[in-house]
Order: structure tokens, then sequence, then C-alpha cells
């Protein structure tokens, strides 16, 4: 009996899946796509998923240098900064007033923190300017859109490409990346960045943490560095967000006490309007400054920023963190040598603290790896550098003009230490910075005076940085009790005894009273209380 033959036929473009009953032969399925046909596409337009930031605050010749860049034809610019300081607010503001001036021009906005999200970008372009050959599954999306942008027919273009900190993923092909559209088209053969198109009647604006992965993508001379605001701007934007009238005077300090960083003032700003709280500038200030703890609590609070990609963190801790996790990947020397330095007081961090002489005894070896011991002088050198040069190109540090000291943001110190907390480690660095201060100070001695002075604030540092463990905790006792020395014989009593005390009772507990680095902090106390009129205090300690 010959076997009966079935033909089924479906139309549209929502169809999928197919159920049979009993099969004994072979089956086959055809799916075949709609004929895609041409559309006209809409006239330019501005599409950016951000509306314009009513609060934005001009900041200095900023905005006058992107635009004096991004008119020259076929430029590429490059925003660098630390997280948080308005990279892409200026972006936004930036290609709104380009709007403005030039509502012909094509204005598109694409997330660039990794090759999904880049991917997904250019296929919202191609859907945008309604670009032919797009739902073929088949086609190399980053082809078609890079020759759409080359092509002057089809008009000026202006490209923001934002959050490019993470710049591997374009220096590969995209049949490299496992996802990547176009994978089967023999014409992707070359890296993510080739497809980003250099024509005249087009420009590009990146956004990016790191200098590092700006230079894969701009020339030096077309990176402009984005700096923390200065007072007046700072103060003009907490005004803005804040909404009525406040003490001048406590909106100083406490952008000061924020160091000018715009996402943390928005933060700030964001908590005091809230009316659930009821919270005063002057309020919010006193409980910031009474200890890491609480600063801590009030900076995880991301709220008040509603022009940041949906993946960005709006929370400025948070946000920090996610470049200390970049730089630990790409680079774990780096990060280590950032943990050590967030303990220091954050101005003059000395570079002979910092060098892998001081570091290495509190490595973690990696598997395998026997070759430190015969490691030059030179080569620790030139690593240490290269450590030095990611954290500058980071912004989570800068130089001074002596060259051989550093400098921090004291809130990237307190997120640094946040971070290392949540990761298990902040004990093991607290021991480190604890341990290479101490052996770098110097004894009571006059002809160590300016030794004393270059160290001093960082022995103050120390102080709010007690170590758990008894060994530790020792080793710290002994920087205190250096440095309340120096404060006597500054005549800084107050200071001296607040140091002193500190070390004494260290080493009451740990020593034990009759033990003679016990007795020598008893005697410095005393001392201390001598130069501020305690008469009877020291007479209890002699």
């Amino acid at each position: 009996m010959a076997s009966a033959e079935y033909n089924a036929t479906f139309s549209g473009s929502h169809n999928h899946g197919l159920q049979a009953g009993y099969i004994a032969g072979n089956v086959e399925t055809h799916h075949h796509y709609p004929v895609e046909r041409r559309e006209t596409p809409p006239r330019p337009f501005l599409s950016i998923p951000f509306g314009r930031d009513p609060d934005f605050v001009d900041r200095g010749t900023i905005l006058n240098q992107l635009h004096h860049r991004c008119a020259a034809p076929g430029s590429r610019t490059a925003l660098v900064g630390l997280g948080g300081v308005g990279k892409s607010q200026l972006a936004i503001e930036h290609i709104y007033q380009t709007n403005e001036r030039s509502p012909e021009t094509w204005i598109f906005w694409v997330h660039a923190s990794n090759a999904a999200r880049f991917e997904q970008g250019y296929r919202d372009i191609a859907d945008t300017v309604k670009l032919f050959g797009r739902r073929d599954p088949k086609a190399n999306i980053f082809k078609l859109v890079h020759d759409w942008l080359r092509d002057s027919k089809n008009g000026k273009w202006f490209l923001v490409l934002d959050n490019v900190d993470n710049v591997h993923f374009f220096l590969n092909r995209p049949d490299n990346i496992q996802g990547q559209a176009g994978y089967e088209n023999g014409g992707a053969d070359r890296p993510l960045r080739e497809y980003l198109p250099q024509s005249s009647n087009g420009s590009i604006l990146i956004t990016s943490r790191s200098r590092e992965a700006a230079l894969e993508l701009v020339d030096q001379r077309d990176i402009i560095v984005v700096e923390t605001m200065v007072q007046t701007d700072a103060l003009a934007l907490f005004e803005k967000k804040l909404g009525k009238k406040v003490n001048r005077q406590d909106i100083i300090e406490l952008a000061a006490a924020l160091e000018f960083i715009p996402l943390a003032i928005v933060q700030a700003a964001a908590y005091i309007s809230d009316p659930d709280r009821g919270c005063s500038v002057r309020q919010y200030l006193d409980e910031f400054q009474k200890s890491d703890r609480k600063k801590i609590r009030l900076l995880d609070r991301g709220k008040g920023q509603f022009r940041r990609d949906w993946e960005a963190e709006n929370s400025v801790l948070m946000t920090w963190q996610i470049s200390f996790d970049s730089i630990r990947q790409s680079r774990r020397s780096a990060a280590d040598l950032l943990s050590l330095m967030s303990f220091f007081d954050r101005q003059g961090i000395p570079e002979a603290l910092l060098r892998d002489e001081s570091r290495q005894g509190n490595a973690e070896p990696s598997d395998g790896d026997d070759t430190s011991d015969s490691e030059s002088p030179s080569s620790v050198s030139d690593e240490f550098n290269d450590d030095i040069l990611i954290l500058r190109r980071y912004s989570l540090i800068s130089v001074n003009i002596d060259r051989i000291t550093f400098n921090m943001h004291s809130l990237v110190q307190l997120a640094t230490r946040r971070w290392l907390e949540v990761n298990g480690e902040l004990e093991r660095w607290k021991r480190q910075y604890i341990r290479n201060l101490n052996a770098e100070f110097p004894t009571g001695e006059y002809e160590n005076w300016a030794q004393y002075q270059v160290l001093y604030p960082h022995a103050k540092s120390a102080a709010r940085q007690r170590p758990q463990e008894r060994d530790p905790l020792l080793e710290w006792a002994a920087v205190l009790y250096k440095a309340a020395w120096y404060d006597w014989q500054k005549g800084n009593g107050a200071e001296g005894e607040k140091l002193s005390v500190k070390a004494m009772e260290a080493r009451k507990k740990h020593l034990g009273p009759e033990h003679g680095d016990t007795l020598n902090s008893m005697q410095m106390v005393g001392l201390i209380y001598l130069l501020e009129g305690q008469w009877m205090e020291a007479e209890k300690l002699f």
C-alpha cells in the first residue's frame, strides 16, 4: 500500500513549532523567512534613551571643548575621568545642544560596556534608520550599520559610545565573540573597532573611566579629562537638585566633604529632599562626618540619578567598585597597590612605602610561579610603574610634582576599603599597611624630624584603622607611640594624648602592665598630661 504524503503550509511571521502523530518515515521541515521589503527611512532625528537634564550645570570650558572638537569632520573625541564625575551627563547635554544647532543631524547613543550591548546598540541604529537587510539572520549587522554611516548620502550623524571601560571586545572579530551577529558571514573578518566608521559626514564621542581603553579608539590629543567639579559648580548643582533655599555655608561644607563629585552630590541631594526623611543639609553633614560606617551607609543609597544607563550603578561607591573589579581582573598587582594605598592619608602617599619590596611579604603566590626571586630591581620597578599607570589612567590616583608621592580622593579610599571588606581582604591589607608604616617610621631622634613630618599624617590615618589580630595590633601601637612622641615634641598635646592613650591601652591588654613597651607608653601619656597641665592625671602614671 502506498504511503500517504501530507503537505502543510503556514503563513505569517509569528508561527513556530510543529506537532505530529506516529511517523514511520522521514520528516523534512522548511522555514522560509518572509521577503524583506525596503522601507522609507525617516527624517534625521535624535535617538537617545535619556531626556535633557533641567538641572545641568555648565562646567567651565568642557562643553566648549566638546563643541569645537566634535564639529571637525570625522572627529573622534573621548571624555575620560573617574566614575561619577559626570561624563555621560556632559555627553547628553552636548548632543541636545547639537540637535538644537543642527536638527538635520542623526544622533545615536550606544551603550558599549560589553559586546552584547554594543551589538544591541547597532541593531537599534539599524531599526531607527530602517536599514534594508537588517532582518536577515545571517547579516553582519556591524557591517550594515558601518556602511550606512559611511555613505554621505545618508546625511550627517553623531554617535555616542557610552561606558567604554572594557575595550577588549572591540579588538576582536565578531566571529570570535560568542553570540554576536554576523558569525556566519564570511565578511565579518575585522575587529569590532573597524566597524566604527571614520568618515567626513559623522563624528564619534566616547565616554570612559579608563584612559587606556580610550586610547584604543582615539588619539591622545583627542582625550578630554573630566575632573571633579569646582566649588561654584558643585554649589550650583546642589542648589538646583535641592530646589529650596538652604544655608549656603552648610552646602559649602557638604560639597567639600563629598569632594565635589557630581554623582555623590546628586545622591546626597536626593536623600535630603526625600520627604519621608525630613533631613536638613546640616543633619546629613553631621551624620556623614561621624564615621566611615555612616559615610558608607549614606553613599550606598543609589537614588536621584535618572540619566544613567540601567546597568550603571547610581551609588558612587558601587560605581567605583566596578572599576576595582575590572582592574583586579586585568592586572592583579595594580589592584593590590590600590588596596594598600586606601589606608594612607589621602595626600602625600610615599612611593617608598608602596614598592614591591614592601608588598611582597603579603602577596598571594600564583600557581607554579617561582620566578619572583630572580626578578631584577629594574623589572620590579617597571612593574610598579605599570601599576601606577593603570591607577592613574582610571583617575583613581594622581602624582604630585615631586613624582614620588601620590594623592587619592578620600571617598575613593573609603570605597576601596568597603570593597576589600566585601571581599574578605580588609584585615589583610590593613595589616600590610601598618607593617610598612611601622618599618619606615623612625625612632624619636631630632635628626629624623623631616621623615616624621612626611609620615605623621599617615600615622594619624592608622589611628582610625585598628587591626583585630594581636601582632598587627602591637605594630599599630608602635606607630601611634612614635607619632605621639612627635606631637609631644611639637607641643601638640590634644592629638598626642589621643594617640598615646590608644597605644598604652593596646600594649597593656596584650603585653601586660609591667612590659617595657607598656611602661614607655605610660610615660609618654604622662609627659603629654604634663604638657597639657593635667598634673594629677600625670602623677598617676609616674
